[in-house]
């Protein structure tokens, strides 16, 4: 599996942190889904993908790794995985690597700022 299969948009609610997706407001929960449906759009125009996965991972037990809401949106492609449903596989090893990689007490530290700066700015050239 490659890594570029699993590339996906971590999306917080805006505002205020919320840990549970059960917790949003109204309005949080139509801004969130919103946002992630623009955002959404413009990912799969950028990866040349044919298909959106949104994924929500709701708590500690559905395998919530960090603790605030939010909406992972995974660019699809045809043939990405031999099995359409090994995502959600391929997502659980990601997310058990991570809670590895991390104390989930303190702030992710995974990637450096130049990296994440560098997507964002190719990202928010999508919304200009």
């Amino acid at each position: 599996m490659e890594d570029a299969k699993l590339a996906f948009v971590d999306m917080s609610s805006r505002g205020r942190e919320v840990k549970r997706f059960v917790d949003l407001t109204v309005d949080e929960t139509s801004d969130l889904w919103l946002t992630a449906q623009k955002v959404g759009r413009q990912l799969e125009h950028y990866h040349k993908a044919s298909s959106l996965t949104f994924a929500i991972q709701d708590g500690p037990q559905a395998g919530q790794t960090v603790a605030h809401v939010h909406i992972h949106i995974l660019p699809r492609k045809a043939g990405d995985f031999e099995n359409n449903d090994e995502i959600y596989d391929a997502i659980d090893v990601k997310e058990k690597e991570l809670a590895q990689k991390l104390d989930l007490d303190k702030e992710r530290k995974d990637r450096s700022l130049e990296e994440m700066a560098q997507e964002a700015d190719e990202y928010r050239k999508l919304f200009s």
